[in-house]
């Protein structure tokens, strides 16, 4: 796994860009916007919040398959921090979380991994690595 090459300083730090993907198995009919409420909600503390996020910017991209959910998120974090901001995504995703209002996620992780930047990718994580 490598992370996009180029860092953008950021409040004394070198924030790098990455990308985590995953495959849910969700139902036809439930919300493809969920899993990345879910993500922010773990990276951001609630799913709408004021200013930027705190912990890693990120975007998170959702694509359906059959009965697969394709999430993609595309995050910027200094690099001593990635592993933490993976794991919430992978809770997040795996339905662990413990969500406001009782929110329970209408979906099973069946993968999560950590996949390189692709050259479509770079200009959203340039300006995530900005902040």
């Amino acid at each position: 796994m490598s992370a996009f090459i180029r860092c953008v300083r950021h409040t004394g730090f070198m924030r790098q860009a990455f990308v985590h993907e995953a495959i849910l198995v969700m139902e036809p009919e439930a919300d493809e916007a969920a899993p990345g409420a879910a993500v922010t909600v773990a990276l951001c503390g609630h799913w709408d919040h004021e200013g930027p996020c705190p912990l890693s910017p990120h975007r998170a991209h959702a694509d359906r398959v059959g009965d697969e959910l394709h999430v993609t998120v595309v995050f910027a974090a200094e690099p001593e921090t990635e592993h933490e901001v993976r794991r919430r995504i992978d809770r997040a995703l795996s339905g662990r979380w413990r969500f406001p209002d009782g929110f329970t996620t209408p979906w099973q992780l069946r993968e999560s991994r950590p996949r390189d930047v692709l050259p479509e990718e770079r200009s959203q994580a340039e300006r995530l690595m900005r902040g």
